[in-house]
């Protein structure tokens, strides 16, 4: 990744994706766009060399985007799930809380 402009609230970042590059201009954190392109880049290396030499790079980055869509999708399914079980533990215990003040009275 490279950045073009430091200084400016908007910078022109060149980001390399799956052996192709990509200028934008953005305001994000350098750092952080690099660190989302290694994500990206690993999970292309993760695809293996025959995928790699038989796809396009736009093949691949759908292939790539499609499979972060997913894991984002099952990230939040989880977070509903564990939201879902936090509420209960936390009514359960309000729930005996409250009774033990109702025995204490």
């Amino acid at each position: 990744m490279k950045v073009v402009s430091e200084g400016d609230e908007k910078r022109t970042v060149t980001v390399e994706l799956a052996g192709s590059r990509y200028r934008m201009t953005t305001d994000a954190d350098a750092a952080h766009l690099l660190r989302l392109a290694e994500v990206v880049n690993q999970r292309i290396e993760a695809m293996g060399s025959k995928a790699l030499r038989t796809a396009t790079p736009a093949q691949i980055l759908a292939v790539v985007a499609l499979s972060l869509a997913e894991d984002l999708g099952e990230a939040q399914a989880r977070a509903t799930q564990l939201e879902a079980r936090t509420q209960e533990t936390l009514d359960a215990a309000i729930a005996r809380i409250d009774a033990q003040l109702g025995n204490a009275s």
